[in-house]
């Protein structure tokens, strides 16, 4: 799914009117439709609303949703913002068509009329909103945030940006608790910086002109459960271990085996035929005994790995748990400088490359790293805002064609061609010691298996973020642990095998 700059969500209306052909103001009915099967298939007709429109498009869509509430005999409030000097012509259209109902005027002062368990409707801005909110309207803001009650925002939170919100002040953007926004997410959800605002959204097809959706450039798109599940690979009947890779695990040190235990348990829950770790003495006991399904390649190092890498595997995954030794960093050199393997560079290694930046220069093509927020300014330094960081991603991918996985709420796989894709799945229950080992162990088993790293990392990212998802049915979110998100793994897969096969 492609995401959509400002200028692009426009252009689709325009050339879904011009095309299809439909009326603005049918298209604008669509929209209601939209959010009106949305409400009623999450609220019962007791539930009270106030509509809050602008005079402007997105004022439009809640009146005409206003209009549809109303018949269905939901209880409803409108109130009116005036935007400007005059209301667009779709505005005054739904305006006449919903009669005679009373209409009050937005004010600091009409709050009072609005009941707390009330939910109220954000349709006042929309995305053609090039600047901050300021005046009457930001206090308005101000003051519905203040406010206990659920908020519900159409298409995009009154006061928010559709793409970067660099110049935006937060005290002027509304707080939703959902927004229902038309055929994808805005690139703003997805970001750190103002994602908290839009809440938890969810995506209305409205049926905009699928040939222009098809051919326009974006670098920006959204991995979805259907695009994930397209790059999985059903098992075949005469599959067997040696068909199914085998991957080589450089992880561990002294106080860190946990780290290699995870990932390594990941890796042989994505299947990949043949797990070898390479970890330091200290680790052996503790790898034999919790894993036996793992082999172990013996390294001379006592506490960390040291020595010079001297195999010959396809595949490789490298950094949990290994600790910032000299040895270790020589370790790592030898490998970067001598194997001709697709590797998964993860934690302590890509500190380390950060720490000797000549190490960048031997990074195989087509690497897959897999950094936090910190581990990533560690490696390109510190950004400004999103815009700049995702400007440092791309350039990072670019540069070095490799992959880069930008760990976080919406994980952003950057790859070398310049497109960046964010993850929809996870939840905060992520936010755990050894996740990211269970996310390298995923993602090199994949590889293992056969997959591209392209595919290895998307299908990767989803599915670690989906076995969350899938535990935290289960798992209140401050209790989960990496060890479940691996638990959870099975029965991901077995999904897709499912989907697979209709």
């Amino acid at each position: 799914m492609k995401i959509l700059q400002k200028s692009q969500i426009q252009e689709a209306d325009r050339q879904t009117i011009l095309m299809e052909p439909v009326t603005s103001i049918e298209l604008m009915e669509r929209s209601a439709k939209a959010c009106f099967k949305w409400i009623c298939q999450n609220y019962n007709t007791d539930q009270k609303f106030s509509l809050l429109c602008g005079t402007g498009n997105n004022g439009g869509d809640g009146l005409a949703l206003y209009r549809m509430l109303c018949k269905k005999k939901y209880s409803c409030t409108l109130f009116e913002y005036s935007l400007g000097n005059k209301p667009t012509d779709d505005y005054v259209r739904n305006k006449l068509k919903i009669g005679n109902k009373k209409i009050n005027a937005l004010s600091l002062e009409s709050f009072s009329i609005i009941q707390k368990n009330d939910i109220i409707i954000d349709a006042l801005l929309g995305t053609g909103l090039n600047r901050p909110v300021k005046g009457t309207l930001k206090k308005i803001i101000q003051a519905l945030n203040a406010m206990p009650n659920v908020v519900l925002s159409i298409d995009i939170p009154s006061g928010l940006f559709s793409d970067f919100n660099t110049s935006n002040p937060p005290d002027s953007i509304v707080q939703a608790k959902h927004t229902l926004s038309f055929q994808m997410p805005k690139l703003s959800f997805l970001l750190p910086e103002y994602g908290e605002k839009s809440g938890h959204f969810h995506l209305l097809d409205i049926g905009l002109l699928p040939s222009y959706l098809e051919k326009v450039k974006t670098p920006y798109h959204y991995l979805t459960p259907k695009i994930a599940e397209s790059f999985f690979k059903t098992p075949k009947k005469f599959d067997h271990k040696g068909n199914n890779g085998h991957l080589l695990l450089i992880a561990g040190s002294s106080g860190k085996m946990g780290a290699a235990v995870l990932a390594a348990q990941a890796a042989l829950r994505t299947g990949t035929g043949k797990l070898s770790v390479l970890t330091p003495r200290c680790g052996i006991d503790i790898l034999q005994t919790t894993i036996p399904e793992a082999m172990i390649e013996l390294n001379s190092g006592v506490n960390a790995i040291s020595g010079y890498y001297g195999l010959n595997y396809k595949t490789i995954s490298m950094g949990p748990g290994v600790g910032t030794a000299t040895e270790t960093k020589n370790y790592l050199q030898s490998v970067l400088i001598s194997c001709k393997a697709q590797v998964v560079i993860d934690a302590d290694a890509i500190n380390l490359i950060a720490a000797h930046p000549e190490l960048k220069t031997h990074l195989p093509k087509n690497s897959i790293l897999t950094p936090h927020p910190k581990e990533f300014e560690r490696l390109v330094g510190s950004w400004k805002n999103d815009r700049d960081k995702m400007e440092r991603l791309s350039n990072f991918s670019k540069n070095h064609q490799l992959i880069c996985v930008l760990k976080g709420a919406h994980t952003a796989i950057a790859l070398p061609d310049g497109n960046i894709w964010f993850n929809s799945s996870g939840n905060p229950a992520m936010a755990t010691p050894g996740s990211g080992d269970v996310l390298t162990g995923i993602i090199g088993g994949l590889l293992a298996k056969g997959y591209t790293p392209k595919s290895a990392a998307l299908l990767g990212v989803f599915a670690h973020g989906r076995a969350a998802d899938l535990q935290a049915k289960s798992i209140s979110s401050p209790f989960m642990l990496a060890s479940d998100i691996i638990n959870g793994l099975n029965a991901v897969w077995l999904l897709a095998e499912n989907e697979s096969k209709k």
